[in-house]
């Protein structure tokens, strides 16, 4: 959602223009220290004249390489709720939504809390997990 991203960024006191780049290349912008902040936020839709939360799900592939990268630069990712992402489920990432990466534990802790501050995307609901 680039305008609830927008705003986090002004809270943020963010004042670069974001960059357009595949996911994987921004995690390795942030554990390379070119960049401190990676957003990915559910996109908003109209359905019937109401702006929804879209109901899209990451895929695991999409994140799981870069969240080691982060995390062995000693930066942290999460969901947009501070959650960890949860890789247990399958192909996607069902127990979370959005996705946060930063450079630090405490800018991390600033960025979840402007997120918060900025968006009203509730939590992703509880789900059993499969068996094997």
């Amino acid at each position: 959602d680039h305008a609830s991203a927008a705003l986090i960024a002004e809270t943020l006191c963010v004042t670069e223009a974001p960059l357009r780049l595949d996911s994987q290349v921004k995690y390795g912008v942030i554990a390379r220290g070119e960049a401190e902040i990676y957003l990915r936020l559910p996109n908003k839709e109209k359905k019937e004249g109401t702006l929804i939360d879209a109901a899209y799900v990451e895929n695991i592939w999409d994140h799981a390489a870069g969240v080691v990268l982060i995390e062995e630069a000693g930066g942290r990712v999460s969901d947009m709720h501070g959650n960890p992402l949860d890789f247990s489920y399958g192909a996607k990432l069902e127990a979370n939504r959005g996705v946060v990466a930063s450079c630090s534990a405490p800018l991390h802790r600033q960025v979840i809390a402007a997120v918060q501050q900025h968006s009203s995307v509730p939590p992703a609901p509880a789900r059993s997990k499969r068996g094997v």
